[in-house]
């Protein structure tokens, strides 16, 4: 029998996408289908995907296999969070959170910290609700919020106006009063991502407790999303939404394997917050996905150990504080070779991305690359990867279509990368400065 790619003929008459599905904001095309996509097919150097090419720590990679062997730990494990690995995160973030969790309670374990923010909006937005996100934001927010029933509001963290250095995010911040104004008798809930992908942004504690004062003020719900919470540089530190007074009975603190080990592909992270919240976002869970793979939360468990005594002991091994270290001259790398290139980059406190403003590259794009229905970065993220063989992601796909006005000259640079690709990075800017000089 021959088969076919090409859809039936015959597709039930009752079939027709969901009109939930099809609501702005939810059914544009993911900006990752389409640019890794691209990237495959053009063989592109990959600096935009945010996944490091490096191994993760010795033990962690070790404690995946050492399981493979023990009947138990290929079995499901309890539903919410393995018990070794939620005593784990317990012990890590009651310091850190200043609480005495309860782990059974107040910790559930998820696939990815994408299964957590799903969880999370799911259990807390209805029809008609409003949540306010900060911008840029991670591009499932909004669909999530969407999906959900709920509505969009969007305040940008800005460059300065005062002419003050632009060129690094410790200057750029949100405006309290516009913040403060896009609140309603719908707001739901607020979502911040800190430290923020894609600008890098990491906020003070002043900014954080001026953001909470709003939210407490307006007595609404707040999703932190803080999987970057381990990768800050020099002059900056992280301080995390639910330590802020009367913040922990409304925030839901979200946190990712992936980010803390460099295992993306892992897919595994958490979500703490009082037991009411999470005892929502459970009812959830146990009928989308029920629990996350046994052998990653044992591993994961085992490694969080390790890594706890390390820092106990000043050991500089510590993975919590040695991967910031190790990126920091990445980081500074990167910047580099941008400016090389004609770019301005926005140097990051935190996480792995680098936005960079493009405009002076000297790039004009032909007409046959041009797609009016998208923006600038977008048409030249896309240019580069067919023509020049580089792959970046542009900014404004982390931006709503209002803020895309405003941002659309952005690439998104990932720079957790090994030496080998650094290298090939720095040539390809070497040789763009060179050949744009003549």
């Amino acid at each position: 029998m021959k088969l076919t790619r090409k859809m039936s003929a015959s597709v039930p008459k009752i079939y027709k996408t969901p009109e939930r599905l099809m609501k702005p904001g939810v059914a544009a095309d993911s900006i990752w289908v389409e640019f890794v996509g691209l990237t495959n097919k053009h063989k592109a150097l990959n600096l935009g995907q945010g996944f490091p090419t490096f191994l993760p720590p010795d033990h962690v990679i070790e404690n995946l296999t050492q399981v493979g062997d023990k009947y138990l730990l290929n079995q499901y494990t309890r539903g919410f969070g393995h018990p070794p690995l939620i005593a784990a995160l317990k012990d890590m973030y009651d310091p850190l959170l200043n609480r005495d969790l309860d782990a059974q309670k107040e910790i559930i374990v998820t696939v990815g910290a994408y299964g957590s923010l799903f969880c999370a909006i799911q259990a807390m937005v209805s029809e008609g609700d409003e949540v306010i996100i900060i911008e840029p934001f991670f591009d499932c927010y909004a669909p999530m919020v969407n999906m959900a029933g709920g509505s969009c509001k969007f305040v940008p963290i800005r460059p300065p106006k005062d002419g003050s250095d632009a060129g690094t995010t410790a200057n750029w911040a949100v405006d309290l009063k516009e913040l403060e104004a896009a609140f309603t008798d719908k707001t739901k809930a607020l979502i911040i991502n800190n430290p923020n992908n894609p600008l890098g942004k990491v906020f003070r504690r002043d900014e954080l407790e001026a953001i909470a004062n709003i939210v407490k003020q307006k007595d609404v719900l707040c999703i932190a999303d803080e999987v970057y919470e381990h990768m800050t540089y020099p002059g900056s530190t992280m301080h995390r939404m639910a330590t802020i007074d009367g913040m922990w009975d409304r925030t839901f603190t979200i946190g990712s394997a992936g980010k803390t080990f460099s295992v993306t592909g892992w897919k595994l992270g958490w979500c703490i917050a009082p037991e009411y919240l999470v005892k929502n976002m459970g009812y959830v869970w146990q009928n989308v996905c029920y629990t996350s793979p046994t052998p990653i939360q044992e591993a994961c468990a085992n490694s969080f150990r390790i890594e706890m005594e390390r820092q106990k002991n000043n050991d500089k091994r510590c993975y919590f504080t040695s991967l910031a270290d190790e990126m920091l001259p990445l980081r500074d790398r990167m910047a580099a070779a941008l400016r090389k290139a004609g770019m301005k980059p926005i140097v990051p406190e935190g996480g792995y991305f680098m936005a960079a403003d493009a405009s002076g590259m000297g790039i004009d794009i032909p007409k046959e690359f041009y797609d009016d229905t998208v923006t600038w970065d977008h048409n030249l993220a896309r240019y580069l990867i067919s023509e020049e063989k580089l792959s970046t992601i542009p900014n404004s796909a982390f931006y709503s279509a209002e803020g895309k006005k405003e941002n659309n000259k952005y690439l998104r640079f990932c720079f957790a990368k090994d030496e080998a690709t650094m290298q090939k990075a720095e040539k390809f800017f070497d040789d763009w400065a060179a050949k744009n000089s003549q």
